[in-house]
């Protein structure tokens, strides 16, 4: 790596983000199994157009029904593979626990992203995070990443963390992205 390289990434949350939920009493849940993957409009051109600016794309997602017993580790892989195949991902950091497992790893908690950010070798202050939910935010904040908050308007709190921008789609994220780029 170079003196004055910069590596910086895009997090992504994946449900909401690159595919669709599954919306259950104004709650966002994931796809059981690969086969009910549904792209998110425009997933591929937006994602296209951040890997033109440079940046890694790094899924970060809690998949909490794994350790809740209601998906398997194997599903989990195909749904990832589905999306892997369809779309510039560079890599998928997953936290399978649940709340209640205290690990480091669950969003709120930073644990996915600075793990991401050794492994990838980031400067955190220079990524960003895209989600839909305020666990993305929150985590965003605590890893010292700035966060643009995809607000479908769910059932559920919002971030306690103030996100660099809320937008309405994962279009409108990657246009602001690309929109801050062009002011550099």
């Amino acid at each position: 790596m170079g003196v004055n390289t910069v590596r910086r990434a895009i997090f992504l949350d994946r449900d909401g983000v690159l595919n669709e939920a599954v919306m259950r009493d104004g709650k966002p849940y994931p796809p059981a199994s690969a086969a009910e993957v549904r792209l998110i409009d425009g997933a591929g051109e937006g994602l296209a157009r951040l890997k033109a600016l440079g940046y890694f794309l790094l899924v970060a997602t809690n998949q909490p029904d794994v350790a809740r017993g209601t998906q398997t580790m194997d599903e989990l892989g195909a749904i990832n593979a589905v999306l892997d195949a369809a779309l510039p991902i560079d890599a998928f950091f997953i936290c399978p626990h649940d709340s209640s497992d205290g690990c480091e790893c669950r969003k709120p908690k930073p644990g996915l992203l600075t793990t991401a950010a050794e492994h990838w070798e980031l400067s955190l202050a220079d990524c960003l995070m895209i989600g839909d939910r305020w666990r993305d935010m929150d985590a965003a904040a605590a890893a010292g990443v700035r966060g643009v908050w995809i607000d479908y308007g769910y059932q559920e709190r919002g971030p306690s963390a103030e996100p660099a921008a809320t937008v309405k789609s994962l279009l409108e994220a990657v246009d602001w992205i690309v929109a801050q780029e062009n002011r550099t």
